[in-house]
């Protein structure tokens, strides 16, 4: 079953624009499960929503690739620090990819 994730993190968007570029270009865009991904600004830092094709995807990702790699651009006091996100998650109840790729 797919797993979705809303994201929030209290940093501003730059945080969000350098770990994804810097993330674009250690891994490109080929990530095992991933099936969306969507960053945007919203009032008091940035969102994530993702969706997944399962948690184990999600939670192997972000322990092996995401976690290190924020903790590297922003040391102890970035957004993977304890109690600096806000996480839901969602029921995906119906999702249709037409094409794949990034769009900037």
């Amino acid at each position: 079953m797919a797993y979705g994730i809303t994201t929030h993190v209290p940093f501003p968007i730059e945080m969000y624009d350098a770990v994804h570029a810097e993330m674009l270009a250690r891994v490109g865009t080929d990530v095992d499960g991933l099936l969306l991904h969507i960053g945007r600004a919203a009032e008091d830092g940035f969102e994530v929503v993702e969706v997944w094709e399962s948690r184990d995807h999600y939670d192997r990702y972000n322990r092996e690739l995401v976690e290190p790699l924020i903790a590297e651009l922003a040391g102890a006091e970035g957004p993977a620090s304890a109690g600096s996100q806000q996480i839901d998650e969602f029921e995906v109840r119906g999702l249709v990819i037409p094409r794949g790729g990034v769009s900037l």
